[in-house]
Order: C-alpha cells, then structure tokens, then sequence
C-alpha cells in the first residue's frame, strides 16, 4: 500500500514538474524575440549543431578549458543523475535491470555521489565560489547528493526504495523552484547561444583556449 502511494507520488510530483517547467518556457517565449535585419554571415544551424557538439568540450569554454578536473566531475555527476532517474524508471514500472548494466548503475552512482559530494566541498572552501553562493546552490546540491545515495542504497537493500522514491518526490517538487530547472533551460539557452552566433558567423569555430 505504502510502495503504491509513492510510485503514485513520484509520477504526480513528475507530471507538476513537467508542467511547470513547460508554463516556464512559455512564459520566457512570449518576451517575444527582436528581429534581425543584418544579412546572416553564417549559418545559425550549423551554430547549434556546434553548440551541442564541439562547443561543449573543455577546450572550447575558457572557464571549463582551466579547471579540467571540475568539468570532469561534472560530467561524471550528471551521467549518475541520469543513471539515477534510469533506476527510478525500472521501479516505477517494476522492472529489474539485468545483472551487467545494473553494477554499471551502482558503479556510476557512487562515483557520481563522490563527485557531488566534492563539488559541495569545493564550493565551501573556495572563497571566490562561497561568495557568489546563495542558499538555492547548496540545497540542489544536497537534494540532488540525496538522490544517488538513496538511489545507490536501494540497488543494495530493498528497504531503502521507499526513501528514495520519497526523496524524488521532494526533488521533482524543487526542481521547477530553484536552479535545477537548468536541466531544460540548459537546452533551451543553448539553442539560443547557437542559433543567434551561428548566423553572426562567430560560430562554429575551432580555436582552443590557450592555458
């Protein structure tokens, strides 16, 4: 009874998080968009196309090309979030990964749980990174740090999938309210970024960040 009334919470809290998002986006496209009158000096496809591809490599972001090691853990934390969201699917709809790819899960929660757990610690102790912090970065980084622990826990001991059912309904509830609707606007933003400097000829291009 109780496992039916969090699977219940879990898919009410997703639908509130994607509708909300979507009022979000919807609110952001009626600013409407300025028209350009500028003959186009390149091409805003290929811009976006650079955007999500080259674009997103250490060597082509000046702030991620000098702090490798961050970019990387990074990367690791998030590909545990999905690995995360892809266990909360199984339980969802009462399915059990296979032995192989579920020891893949359990490896990538626990490497991306140290990364978050690092990247918590690091903005902490980094004077130029505590004083831009507001309280919204050190809550996404718990709900989020929550999340593959509990997720992690529950691969290993059955008692443990009640909690992290009951901790994703907190974090879909959060994530439309605090920075971690980045996980859209992400997307969205860089659309945006390869679009307008793809027609402005800025992009792709394939300088590297000298160091």
């Amino acid at each position: 009874m109780i496992f039916s009334l969090l699977k219940a919470g879990v898919m009410l809290s997703a639908v509130f998080c994607v509708l909300a998002l979507s009022y979000q986006t919807i609110r952001t496209i009626r600013f409407g968009k300025k028209a350009d009158f500028s003959t186009p000096a390149g091409s805003a496809a290929e811009g976006i196309v650079y955007a999500f591809s080259r674009g997103m490599m250490p060597w082509a972001k000046e702030s991620a090309a000098k702090h490798l090691f961050t970019w990387t853990a990074g990367v690791i934390y998030h590909l545990a979030i999905f690995f995360a969201f892809t266990e909360l699917g199984f339980l969802l709809f009462g399915l059990m990964p296979p032995p192989g790819p579920a020891v893949v899960i359990r490896i990538m929660l626990a490497a991306g749980l140290l990364c978050g757990l690092g990247l918590f610690v690091r903005r902490i102790i980094t004077p130029s990174l505590k004083g831009i912090s507001c309280p919204d970065d050190y809550a996404a980084n718990i709900l989020v740090d929550g999340l593959l622990l509990l997720a992690l826990l529950a691969t290993l001991r059955a008692w443990m999938v009640p909690l992290f059912l009951l901790w994703s309904v907190y974090l879909f509830l959060y994530i439309p309210l605090g920075k971690i609707k980045h996980c859209l606007f992400f997307f969205y933003t860089r659309i945006l970024f390869g679009s307008f400097f793809g027609r402005r000829g800025v992009l792709p291009h394939d300088r590297p960040y000298e160091l």
